[in-house]
């Protein structure tokens, strides 16, 4: 049932009138021409929000090796437009963050698409999710979240997004020694509300405690608005897609208008080729769907599409979790075979939906690069073969970026 399901829903996906075949290790770039326009003027753009970069993943992302090399290069270009949006309080044990430290309280309860916090059953009911994944509710008064930002990442605009309604209370938000401000969450019908508060100088310091009635924040924000760039790293480890799909399209669309990104990454792929077993045809409905979601709540918000990078594994159980060649490598590591095929999805949709696409796994160098470059000096992925460190990172920055800039140059 699941396969006819997904053949009609391929036959009905409409392809855009200049869709053609995606080859090659980029395809589409002229696609991101509204955002390269937004970039061209960064740098020049004084006292103006900064060019919003949103990137969406698994542990690619949360990790911020690529992300957070990506900032640094473009930051050190173009400015500092700060950090950009984040999850809020600490959701995760393990949490990492570049550019700011996060603290909370014990006093929140975790809600998440994926992975602990995540429902346990499919009616279970737990609050609405938004662009981070994540969402954080005050148990009890007195509940404290606090971000301190690196001195190279201050801020002078602040977003805080959360579940106004009924029953909702008020959050006390105090912007480095500056006075105390109440946002209050109260409304006629529950709905997803983002406030924003801004500040006559930079500042490094927030917190957010709830005073009263529960409150549900989806996402927090920090920017500096002089121009440059903010690149917002958004990522669920272990998540595959569908699990974004569990995100609530009221919430996303709230803060889409508020964090008004100039660009939208999209960057799953790993754990579908890492899965016991992988339906091509189940995931490509929901590639499909997903990104016509996207543009549906983002309007004409350019995406980026990157390819699955190359990745690695010894586990006997995955060497045949989707039909086709096996591809060996040395020291028995071998590339899952859904792997490959959660590739070939991705480049076919780029190429009907005419998005643009970035093929990771050949920009790092092809098959069984993960093995090198776990071997390399300094090392650039870790020893499982599948995530990467801070030297990988940088490099990966540079070959997205040469590809852009040359993109760029063309229009």
């Amino acid at each position: 049932m699941r396969k006819t399901l997904a053949a009609l829903v391929l036959l009905a996906a409409p392809a855009t009138a200049h869709a053609a075949p995606c080859t090659g290790p980029i395809c589409n770039f002229d696609t991101l021409a509204p955002y390269f326009a937004r970039l061209a003027m960064a740098g020049d753009a004084r006292g103006l929000p900064p060019v919003h970069i949103v990137q969406i993943g698994d542990s690619h992302t949360a990790g911020d090796a690529l992300t957070g090399a990506w900032r640094d290069l473009l930051q050190a270009r173009w400015g500092n437009g700060g950090r950009g949006v984040l999850p809020p309080g600490r959701p995760y044990d393990g949490y990492l963050t570049r550019g700011i430290t996060a603290a909370m309280s014990p006093d929140w309860s975790i809600a998440a698409t994926f992975g602990k916090g995540a429902a346990e059953s499919p009616g279970q009911r737990r609050p609405p999710l938004g662009l981070a994944s994540y969402s954080l509710t005050a148990l009890r008064p007195g509940a404290a979240m606090g971000l301190t930002a690196d001195p190279a990442m201050p801020f002078d605009r602040v977003i805080l997004c959360a579940m106004a309604g009924p029953t909702a209370g008020t959050l006390a938000v105090r912007i480095g020694a500056g006075n105390e401000q109440r946002l209050d969450f109260a409304a006629d019908i529950v709905t997803p509300r983002c406030q924003t508060i801004r500040t006559a100088t930079v500042q490094s310091v927030l917190r957010v405690t709830a005073l009263d009635r529960p409150v549900t924040i989806t996402s927090w924000a920090t920017f500096h608005d002089d121009g440059g760039v903010a690149v917002s790293n958004l990522g669920v480890v272990g998540a595959q897609l569908m699990h974004f799909g569990r995100t609530d399209d009221a919430v996303i669309a709230e803060e889409l208008t508020a964090y008004t990104p100039d660009l939208i990454v999209l960057a799953f792929g790993t754990n579908e080729g890492f899965a016991p077993r992988f339906d091509a045809a189940a995931y490509e409905v929901t590639l499909r769907a997903q990104i016509d979601r996207i543009r549906t709540l983002a309007g004409a918000v350019p995406i980026l599409l990157l390819g699955a990078p190359d990745a690695l594994s010894r586990n006997p159980a995955l060497r045949t979790n989707a039909p086709g060649v096996l591809v060996g490598c040395s020291g028995g590591l071998f590339a899952p075979p859904a792997l490959g095929d959660v590739r070939a999805v991705q480049r076919k949709v780029a190429g009907d939906l005419d998005i643009a696409f970035w093929d990771w796994q050949a920009r790092m160098g092809g098959q069984c690069t993960a093995a090198r470059w776990v071997a390399s000096d300094p090392p650039r992925m870790r020893p499982d073969h599948v995530h990467f460190r801070t030297p990988g990172g940088v490099i990966l920055a540079r070959l997205l970026q040469d590809d852009l800039d040359h993109a760029m140059e063309g229009q």
